[in-house]
């Protein structure tokens, strides 16, 4: 059983023994004292989570930032990092230590890794619980904030307790709508945002309003609760035009969701396209665009095409070109503007069902790559470090982390030896140079035991989640059958790419990569033009990705 700390009551006499945080007051005789606060200190490497309180503050060491300690997220941290390294990420302390107050909060969908303050944070995508490191306040600040503070509204939740998800509604400001329903509209987003309990560690909320153009009302930045956006939203005119969806998501696709504008790296990216009957436009493409960029699309239809109108729609079916997927969870019809209120509950569960927002998953960050490089004698070392560069060119291209994409490589000549596993390094800048140190082995060519030796010794190991990639780099003709060890693979799961250089067999590269061939098999004449498959091998992967059934 996982031991915890306490800190509630003062160190036991065993110096091992866990601290704890409280106030000791001494017995007042002829006046009352203040309260004394005892602050322990802990070790650079003690996690939020192994500490039972809700909320602690503790003295941290000096010299936690030369000690690498795992944190992550980026001001909100998941509960096994590091306190004091958290602390130094977030600058509320440097490497001379000090104290600090944590706070414990709800898990969230999503962490964002950063560099900052000289700590590397690791990003994840979801964990049952988090912390917030600050600077710790007075007794007596605390006591009078808690005298002055106004009893919390029933009807609005806290964003701790909400789902944690950047999110842009696109409002429907065309004529067609009219003034009326315009400020139904209004009456609506605001009881979302109320429903939602706005806040910075939780869901954060912007709205676009498009007619003939999208324009950016406020984005996710501009207000920070519920309350204030609330009043935002009452102010809002009218823009007036036409119904054109297709133009606004083109604009939330490349101008909202920025760090400029608040974006939180760690946390999903929402659009919710508010639509009166249906569009001026056509929204597949601009759907296609945004979703493969990682945004989850919900449609809010209202008053539909009736049959004797739907020859007046330009794309049929635009919802279903449109939302991250086709299975009803992305889409909601309501029949009247006047019942609209009826669905504010069930959009808000939907939006903050983190685990249903499938489209955050991209070609870049969903997969186990493992590199299979020849390293034979023909190669040579001029031409090995060549086929590194190209690897780590690809490499670079993809976002890397414990919860993201993760690299394996093994090298082969007769024998196979692993380079390093998926598991084994969790930054980008660590692969890269882990590649960088691959050794150049020399000796025989025997593809087919190299790809049964990645299938058992990484992909194996693989996680249920991520796309299984298999690159395999060879100059040669194999001294083995390359059939039977890559059908197999295939057979499990994994997705096959062969670059051939120089001397290699086209048949054996066939045999080696997915269906279909064309798409999944290179060659090369020298070594020096590897290079140019780079940007080809990508697009091909995540063509590949972004062209799963949408049910």
């Amino acid at each position: 059983m996982a031991q915890t700390m306490d800190m509630s009551a003062p160190p036991a006499e065993d110096p091992g023994a866990f601290l704890v945080c409280a106030y000791a007051a001494k017995e007042a005789t002829k006046k009352t004292k203040k309260a004394k606060l005892y602050v322990p200190q802990i070790d650079c490497d003690v996690k939020a989570g192994k500490i039972i309180n809700p909320e602690f503050i503790a003295k941290c060491p000096p010299g936690c930032q030369d000690v690498k300690h795992r944190v992550y997220g980026t001001d909100i941290y998941a509960s096994f990092s590091s306190v004091c390294n958290a602390a130094i990420h977030s600058g509320i302390i440097d490497n001379a230590g000090g104290k600090i107050l944590v706070q414990k909060v709800a898990g969230h969908s999503g962490y964002r890794g950063t560099f900052s303050n000289g700590v590397r944070s690791l990003s994840l995508p979801r964990w049952r619980e988090s912390f917030l490191v600050s600077e710790p306040k007075k007794p007596e600040q605390d006591l009078k904030a808690t005298k002055r503070a106004d009893p919390p509204n029933a009807s609005e939740k806290t964003s701790e307790q909400d789902c944690k998800v950047d999110l842009s509604f696109l409002m429907d400001g065309s004529w067609s709508i009219g003034k009326r329903r315009f400020q139904l509209q209004k009456q609506f987003l605001s009881n979302v945002a109320q429903a939602l309990g706005i806040g910075s560690a939780g869901p954060l909320m912007g709205i676009v309003q498009y007619g003939d153009d999208p324009s950016t009302e406020f984005n996710l930045k501009t207000y920070a609760n519920s309350k204030d956006l609330r009043n935002a939203i009452e102010k809002i005119p009218q823009k007036g035009g036409l119904s054109n969806v297709g133009k606004a998501l083109s604009f939330v696709n490349k101008n909202f969701f920025l760090d400029a504008n608040g974006n939180r790296g760690g946390a999903p990216n929402v659009v919710v396209v508010m639509v009166d009957g249906w569009p001026t436009d056509q929204v597949e493409e601009a759907s296609r665009l945004a979703r493969e960029s990682g945004i989850n699309i919900f449609f809010v239809t209202i008053e539909a095409a009736a049959e004797s109108e739907k020859q007046n729609v330009i794309e049929p079916n635009f919802v279903d070109k449109a939302v991250c997927r086709t299975n009803g969870f992305y889409s909601i019809n309501v029949p009247s503007w006047f019942s609209l209120h009826k669905v504010v509950q069930p959009l808000v569960k939907r939006v903050c069902d983190t685990d249903r927002l499938v489209c955050s998953k991209t070609c870049l960050n969903s997969a186990d790559i493992g590199f299979v490089i020849d390293g034979s004698s023909s190669v040579g070392t001029s031409n090995f470090r060549t086929v590194l560069q190209f690897v780590a060119n690809i490499s670079k291209e993809f976002e890397i982390s414990d919860t993201d994409t993760r690299i394996g490589a093994v090298q082969y000549t007769y024998e196979q030896r692993l380079e390093f596993s998926f598991d084994k390094y969790s930054t980008k800048q660590d692969v890269l140079s882990a590649i960088k140190r691959i050794s150049y082995w020399s000796g025989g060519t025997s593809t087919g035991a190299a790809i049964t030796y990645a299938s058992e010794q990484l992909f194996s190991k693989s996680k249920p989640n991520k796309r299984k990639i298999m690159i395999l780099i060879t100059d040669g003709r194999s001294y083995d059958d390359v059939r039977v060890p890559a059908m197999a693979a295939h057979q499990n799961g994994v997705i096959a790419y062969s670059i051939g250089v120089a001397w290699a067999a086209q048949d054996e590269l066939e045999a080696i990569a997915t269906d279909p061939d064309k798409e999944h098999s290179f060659f090369v004449d020298e070594f020096d033009n590897l290079y140019r498959f780079v940007n080809q091998l990508i697009q091909n992967i995540c063509t590949e990705f972004n062209s799963q059934p949408r049910n």
